[in-house]
């Protein structure tokens, strides 16, 4: 798995300079207690390593009735994902699952389609362009609509883990040893913006986990700009 995204990525700098200057989000719903998940944690830590890509892990709850309880899961988590299924006109979840842009869903252990759904929002110039920059625990978040866009949006600060291992000793995966990475430990709406003129806003945050900022037609819909500070 490493070997293709390797040469996926070298084929993306070479035929397609512009991808490096968007940002694509990545979602993976993955779970502690789902024994098909570990390959797409690890595909995960792999598009991690890209400029052009926010990879982001968050655990789900629903199968901690297996014998294992995932102690970084969050139902809230559970319900971005149930969200994105009901957007979808799904009215199931499942796991490992990435979201790519807020739009596109793909099996998280398949990384052909993966990397054509990275590839193709990459190829896309972002709606939105978001800058940000901190002073001790103030953020200040900037944003602009390339064009005329006049959505509403929901402007939201994610906070992360870059690494976490857990050893394993029930359920599915009993025995193993799994590295997370961007493990998700909070996400919450800053602010919602209209577009039709620039955003600026100033936000509070604390300790050293990465930020992330996304702005998002609802909290449902496509994503239309990010940015990050790690």
């Amino acid at each position: 798995m490493r070997r293709i995204l390797t040469a996926l990525a070298l084929s993306t700098t070479l035929t397609a300079g512009v991808a490096a200057a968007q940002t694509t989000v990545v979602e993976l719903y993955t779970s502690q207690g789902c024994s098909s998940c570990p390959p797409a944690d690890e595909m995960l830590t792999e598009l991690a390593a890209r400029n052009d890509v926010i990879a982001l892990s968050l655990h789900v709850d629903y199968w901690d009735y297996l014998g294992w309880v995932d102690d970084l899961a969050d139902p809230s988590y559970t319900a971005r994902q149930q969200a994105f299924a009901a957007a979808a006109g799904s009215a199931t979840v499942y796991t490992p699952q990435m979201v790519i842009g807020g739009q596109d869903h793909v099996i998280g252990s398949r990384p052909m389609q993966v990397m054509d759904q990275v590839l193709a929002h990459g190829a896309r110039p972002d709606p939105v362009a978001v800058s940000l920059n901190r002073s001790g625990n103030t953020l200040q978040i900037k944003a602009h609509a390339n064009g005329n866009l006049r959505k509403d949006t929901v402007v939201q600060i994610v906070r992360y883990t870059p690494r976490v291992v857990r050893n394993i000793r029930r359920g599915e995966n009993a025995g193993k040893s799994i590295l997370y990475t961007n493990v998700v430990n909070n996400w919450s709406a800053a602010s919602r913006w209209n577009t039709a003129s620039p955003l600026a806003i100033n936000a509070t945050v604390s300790g050293n986990d990465p930020v992330v900022v996304i702005v998002q037609e609802g909290t449902n819909g496509p994503i239309l700009g990010a940015a990050q500070l790690r």
